[in-house]
């Protein structure tokens, strides 16, 4: 049934994106409960963000995946993880926090295997990681796994006291595993007492053994694997880090929750967003703009912030290719859900019209070719 998530929907969002070769966005999608919205803006050499969602009438599914060291992890993540959580949650008769744990887990491993067998040609995938930031819409539960400092906000609704005055509250549902956080150097060096450089402050920033500001994540194994780092053949491409035991994990934060009517909308994004726009600013633009290209708003808003911070204007900073545009942002990924809460059709449309059907981002927005797509959302059966 998930088959199809593997093949990126490329042609029919890319247009209107203001001159930014860069950007590719999906304008509004309706699913079982609502619509959603999804943009991406790519700034490295490789497109390291992967994100997609999946929906049918029973359940719908959003991933987000930022990677590091280069996008295998990322896509390898698009691939494998909703086949696991379907698969085990078959198995269990249900969805549940054990179903995802042991979804995350299968992923891991089968990461892992695939590092091994790569290993020979090409040690530095040892160094390649993602982050993993998933929710799964559920019999009008909400549950979200996380690993690394991706993140879901939630948009809900507060009446100040009269009939007509209404205000939007912005919700983190999501644990950022980053040891910018105090609370999560705490918990590192808490878990390896015996090492006083578990965490150093380098090149301007609290990093794991002075290399990674994430504490869990998918892939990494040179950080988990004390056995690839002793291999000379990594030492081909990078510097030796002696390890006792794993100094990042893959254990993700999961959380669980029952939808209520004031839950508006949620955003899941990477950390590219949330660098430079805060919860409240990313729930306040939702909540005051048109359901059509939220999530593209939300992008350029950000790379608009980026290009203030360095005294530039968003019509400069769209016009750096890939891997120089790193330097002013990093990929970022969003997706908007709106939160419906419909029993019935969904805006007037049959529930039937989405009943199995997912989109993925592309694997690189820069050299798209358009000619190949073919335009249509793959229906999922």
């Amino acid at each position: 049934m998930l088959e199809l998530c593997r093949k990126p929907l490329e042609k029919c969002f890319r247009g209107g994106n203001g001159g930014d070769e860069l950007l590719w966005h999906m304008d509004l999608k309706p699913y079982a409960s609502g619509d959603y919205s999804i943009a991406v803006v790519q700034a490295n050499s490789s497109l390291e963000d992967q994100a997609q969602v999946f929906t049918s009438p029973s359940a719908t599914y959003i991933g987000v995946y930022d990677g590091h060291g280069g996008p295998e992890a990322s896509r390898f993540i698009t691939h494998h993880l909703f086949p696991f959580i379907q698969k085990f949650s078959t198995e269990q008769g249900g969805l549940s926090e054990d179903v995802i744990k042991k979804a995350f887990n299968a992923t891991e491993e089968e990461f892992l295997h695939l590092v091994k067998r790569s290993w020979p040609s090409k040690p530095q995938i040892a160094s390649v990681g993602s982050c993993c930031l998933v929710g799964v819409i559920s019999n009008g539960i909400l549950y979200v796994a996380n690993l690394g400092d991706s993140r879901v906000v939630l948009g809900r609704r507060e009446s100040e006291g009269t009939p007509n005055s209404v205000v939007v509250v912005a919700e983190r549902l999501s644990t950022d595993h980053n040891v910018a956080v105090e609370e999560v150097r705490k918990e590192v060096k808490e878990l390896h007492p015996d090492d006083s450089h578990i965490v150093v402050y380098t090149r301007g920033v609290w990093r794991i053994k002075g290399i990674i500001q994430v504490s869990r994540s998918i892939g990494d194994v040179y950080l988990k694997k004390p056995e690839f780092n002793r291999d000379p053949l990594f030492h081909q491409f990078g510097f030796p880090i002696p390890l006792k035991r794993a100094v990042v994990t893959a254990e993700p934060s999961i959380v669980a929750r029952n939808l209520e009517p004031e839950d508006m909308f949620l955003i899941f994004a990477s950390d590219g967003l949330w660098e430079h726009l805060s919860d409240e600013a990313a729930v306040e633009i939702v909540f005051k703009n048109p359901r059509v290209g939220i999530a593209k708003r939300l992008v350029r808003t950000a790379v608009q912030e980026a290009a203030r911070k360095r005294e530039m204007r968003y019509n400069d900073i769209k016009r750096i290719e890939k891997g120089v545009r790193r330097h002013f942002h990093d990929d970022i990924t969003v997706i908007v859900i709106y939160l419906d809460h419909s029993q019935g059709p969904v805006n007037g449309r049959s529930k039937d019209h989405c009943r199995f059907d997912c989109t993925s981002v592309p694997v690189d927005i820069f050299s798209l070719n358009t000619d190949e797509a073919d335009g249509q959302f793959h229906n999922i059966s």
